[in-house]
């Protein structure tokens, strides 16, 4: 019986060590998931005045208003602060979470996360 070619990747050996190192990207990509979850992101907004910490899961944790920003005039404001706090923390906790998968991809598959 003839020994099937699996697209270059040969049989036996080659395909078990294949399966190993799948394994172990696997386990380690669970790993950094796991880091990141637990990891925190803070930022602020109007010099300090609206800071804001969000959780690697991706759900706010902290809110600290500096007492002078609180104008019952002007409440706009207050809320622009508070969103642009909010989304600048997000997006560190994603650029992080983006950067630890790149390390991770395999050459040429960095975007893919």
């Amino acid at each position: 019986m003839a020994r099937q070619n699996f697209g270059g990747f040969g049989g036996g050996a080659n395909m078990q060590q294949l399966m190993r190192q799948a394994q172990k990207l696997q386990q380690q990509m669970q790993e950094a998931q796991e880091k990141l979850d637990e990891a925190e992101y803070e930022a602020s907004s109007g010099g300090g005045m609206v800071t804001v910490k969000v959780s690697g899961k991706r759900e706010v944790t902290s809110i600290v208003i500096d007492p002078q920003v609180v104008d019952p005039e002007d409440i706009d404001m207050l809320q622009d602060l508070i969103t642009a706090a909010v989304n600048e923390a997000l997006r560190k906790g994603e650029d992080a979470r983006e950067a630890a998968m790149s390390r991770m991809a395999p050459a040429g598959m960095g975007g893919l996360f």
